[in-house]
Formats: C-alpha cells, sequence, structure tokens
C-alpha cells in the first residue's frame, strides 16, 4: 500500500465542506478541477498521497468571519472573544446543506470519492485508490437537546462529532483563541452536553475534545467509555495557545488508548504563537517528536486542519504532503513508523471507537 516516496495519508480534519460552500471572495473553486485556491482538492490530494479523512461539517456565523485574525506582531499576547451562539435553526439548515454537498460531490466523482461509515469502507478506498471521506461535525450547534437530530444523521453517515467549536452551545463551551493561555477557561459541559457524550458511545460515534475547554475535556474523560481523540490539536508544553493541550490532558489521552492529530495551524506550532507562514518543518516534527513520547507512537496521526488555518509555506497545500514525509524520514523515522503516522493509527482507533 505505501511506497518509498509517497505514503497514504489518512488525515483526521479538514475544513474544505466550507470553503466550498461558503468561499471567500475571489476564491471560488470545484473540488474536481485543478485550482491554486484553498489547500486541497481531488487533483490535489492525487498528487500528495492524501487518501481520506474527516471532512468537517463546520456551521459559519450568518453574518460575521468565523476567526477574526489580528496583525500582531510574533509573541504578542491575544485572547479572541468568544463567538456568540448561534441560532439553532439556522445551524441545522447549514449542517444539512453542508452535509448534502459531501453527498453530492460522493456522487459527482463517479466512484473517486466515498463517504465512509466503516473501517473496512476506509480500508478497501485505500486499496483502491479512492478518497475516503468521514463526515463530521465540528460543534453540535445543529444538534437539538433531545438528540433527535443526532440519531438521524448518524444514520446519513455521521461517524465523528466535537460536542463544541470555540463558542458555547447548549452542550457546552468551547475554549477561546488565547495566547499565551492555558485552555482552562471554563466551566464543563451541561447536562445535555453529558446526554450528548453517552449518546455518541451508544451509537458509536466518534468524541473529537479538540475545541472544548479544560474543563469540558474533562467531563468527556470521566463519562465516555471511548477512547479520547483530539483531531487537530497540539503539545501546549511547545506552543502555549489556549487550543493546545497540556501534559495532563495528553496523558489522559494515553490512558484511554486514544489518538492526537497535530495540526498544521502555525499558530498551534509556533513557540511565538503566531501566525507566520514561514515556519519550517522542524517545528511540526517538533510537536511529533513529543507527541510521540508523551502519548506513544501508535497514538499519533496528522489533523492537518487544511482550507481552516495558515500552514507552514514548506507545505503550501496537500501536495506537500509527500515533503513532510521525506522531513520525517530524514529525521530518523522509518518507513514502518511513517505507515502508523499516516493512516495506520487513524484506522486503528476508529475501528476501536467504531467497532
Amino acid at each position: 500500500m505505501a511506497s518509498q516516496t509517497i505514503l497514504p495519508i489518512f488525515d483526521g480534519h479538514n475544513d474544505t465542506l466550507l470553503r466550498l460552500y461558503q468561499p471567500r471572495a475571489g476564491q471560488e473553486r470545484s473540488f474536481f478541477r485543478a485550482s491554486p485556491q484553498g489547500h486541497l482538492d481531488a487533483l490535489r490530494a492525487a498528487a500528495g498521497g492524501f487518501a481520506g479523512g474527516l471532512f468537517a461539517v463546520f456551521v459559519p456565523p450568518a453574518e460575521t468571519p468565523a476567526i477574526p485574525d489580528p496583525d500582531l506582531p510574533p509573541g504578542a499576547s491575544y485572547m479572541l472573544p468568544l463567538p456568540p451562539p448561534l441560532d439553532p435553526a439556522y445551524a441545522w439548515r447549514t449542517a444539512v446543506s453542508m452535509t448534502a454537498l459531501l453527498f453530492r460531490l460522493e456522487a459527482e466523482s463517479a466512484g473517486g470519492l466515498r463517504v465512509c461509515r466503516s473501517v473496512d469502507e476506509i480500508e478497501r478506498c485505500l486499496d483502491t485508490g479512492v478518497l475516503a471521506a468521514v463526515l463530521h461535525f465540528e460543534g453540535a450547534e445543529m444538534i437539538d437537546p433531545d438528540l433527535d437530530a443526532l440519531e438521524v444523521f448518524y444514520q446519513a453517515g455521521l461517524r465523528s462529532l466535537g460536542p463544541v467549536w470555540s463558542r458555547p452551545n447548549v452542550f457546552g463551551h468551547g475554549v477561546p483563541f488565547a495566547y499565551p493561555h492555558a485552555p482552562d477557561t471554563g466551566p464543563g459541559l451541561t447536562e445535555a452536553g453529558k446526554n450528548l457524550v453517552r449518546a455518541c458511545n451508544r451509537l458509536r460515534i466518534m468524541l473529537d475534545v479538540s475545541h472544548l475547554n479544560e474543563a469540558g475535556f474533562w467531563d468527556v474523560a470521566r463519562l465516555s467509555q471511548a477512547p479520547l481523540v483530539a483531531t487537530h490539536s497540539n503539545a501546549h508544553a511547545l506552543c502555549a495557545s489556549s487550543r493546545n493541550l497540556t501534559d495532563r490532558q495528553l496523558d489522559a489521552i494515553r490512558d484511554s488508548d486514544g489518538m492526537v492529530g497535530v495540526n498544521f495551524a502555525v499558530s498551534f506550532l509556533r513557540e511565538d504563537g503566531s501566525r507566520n507562514p514561514d515556519t519550517p518543518l522542524s517545528t511540526l516534527i517538533r510537536h511529533i517528536d513529543y507527541l510521540v513520547e508523551r502519548v506513544g507512537l501508535e497514538r499519533v496521526g496528522f489533523g492537518s486542519d487544511f482550507d481552516g488555518a495558515t500552514i507552514p509555506a514548506p507545505i503550501g497545500d496537500v501536495t506537500g504532503l509527500p515533503r513532510l514525509i521525506a522531513a520525517l524520514r530524514a529525521h530518523g523515522y522509518d518507513d514502518a513508523t511513517l505507515e502508523r503516522l499516516a493512516y495506520r493509527n487513524w484506522l486503528r482507533v476508529l475501528r476501536r471507537t467504531w467497532g
């Protein structure tokens, strides 16, 4: 399945559905035609060895930008205000539209993309060169407190869910974007949030703790019977962003036999917390090394945040993944280890979670 130069990569997070559904001005693109816009499309995925991953449905605010991007000098401290909660009816309509977009991509692909609901399906895609897409919700604003919508979306193909993005909702509180700052920023899950965790365990929907504040993380850790998974987060000890995981959180993920997908966002990688794309691959590899040492080799993979973040210029877009693999190989990771980081660790934790 693997080659010396291009490994199949299964990735923990991208925001490509958002960029297709609501492109920025002048950045409209098709998923199936060559484009310089954004980070990910079918042609570039094939060129970079991107074999699939969790495709996020993120409901943007109705009127304001999702994440303000302040012009700050390197090392400057900041705490961006939490965006306000979404109107549930708007969130539901938008999530349905974005989920439908993923199914339209599957139909338009003529067999080149498959929405996967099991690890066996993902493995068949990896073996046959079909792009494997897993439906993921980044924030559960589209889910009602009675969890009726959760059942419906599960039947449609939902297999991974983050209870919150970095804003409050009926289930809990997201961690704000802040530097330097600990993730301990507010209260934990609500009663509805605790019920959501139990329901996801029952349905075998993977729970993503990436955007939860620390109190919410520990609520999930206490309640969930599944491995703890952070689809796109990094080590707080190396970059003191509130979005990163403390050593104690990493230890809990290790003890649950869970998983961390390393986020390529430079502001979660760099020691100075800046959004400077002139960030060497060594900075990303430093996080990979740290996480491998802390949680174990079998519990680390990639969670790129393609189409949702500023990523290191040496990667550029999905076609730069072989450059990262080559840098990891030069750093001392052998082929068997690289296969684990590239896709096997994700398949392991998904199978443990989904059955």
